[in-house]
């Protein structure tokens, strides 16, 4: 800290954050060293201030068929800056020129999930989410892509065969399915006797 002028019995503090409460205590010092600290004022607690500080790791995907979810690193206590502190949720489907914003009341919410069922399956979204409190609405986080949820596969195996390894033992091969935006990401296949 700035050391002040010993005929001076007054200091401006700069640079805190706001909405947290601090502690002062003031030093004498001269050429010979520093003496004792004074003992500690009462808490203060500055004045609140818009969030400055938008969400990280904005993400999001899965979730079931018609649904956008989106995701979030919440924004720790020191840097809500204020009372009323919630999350700004805004995402637009990828070419579209108009946003869609949601409010997320809850400081401990790190999701949001958007139903609708004219969202089709694993189609991506432009998402960007921010912070608000009291004070008003602060900073935006980047532009990330999200996919909605993905619909069950719509088409079946292609080219199934079948081969007798044994008296107890048949091999069964297909061709796999290929990804797209209907298919989805294909996570395994049942084989069914019949």
């Amino acid at each position: 800290p700035e050391v002040v002028n010993g005929r001076t019995h007054k200091a401006t503090v700069v640079d805190l954050s706001p909405w947290v409460e601090y502690e002062f205590r003031v030093v004498a010092s001269n050429s010979v060293g520093i003496g004792e600290p004074s003992r500690p004022s009462a808490l203060l607690k500055t004045k609140a201030a818009v969030p400055v500080v938008a969400p990280t790791n904005v993400s999001g995907g899965g979730g079931s068929r018609s649904e956008l979810v989106i995701t979030w690193e919440p924004v720790s206590e020191e840097l809500q800056n204020g009372e009323g502190f919630g999350y700004i949720v805004m995402f637009r489907p990828l070419g579209s020129t108009t946003w869609t914003k949601a409010v997320v009341a809850s400081v401990e919410s790190s999701k949001y999930v958007y139903r609708n069922e004219s969202i089709a399956p694993l189609s991506p979204f432009e998402v960007k989410v921010g912070v608000y409190n009291n004070e008003g609405e602060g900073t935006l986080s980047s532009i990330s892509i999200v996919y909605s949820g993905e619909d069950e596969p719509q088409m079946a195996p292609a080219g199934t065969a079948a081969l007798s390894v044994s008296a107890a033992e048949v091999e069964v091969s297909w061709q796999p399915i290929a990804w797209n935006r209907h298919t989805g990401r294909v996570l395994g296949y049942e084989v069914r006797l019949g």
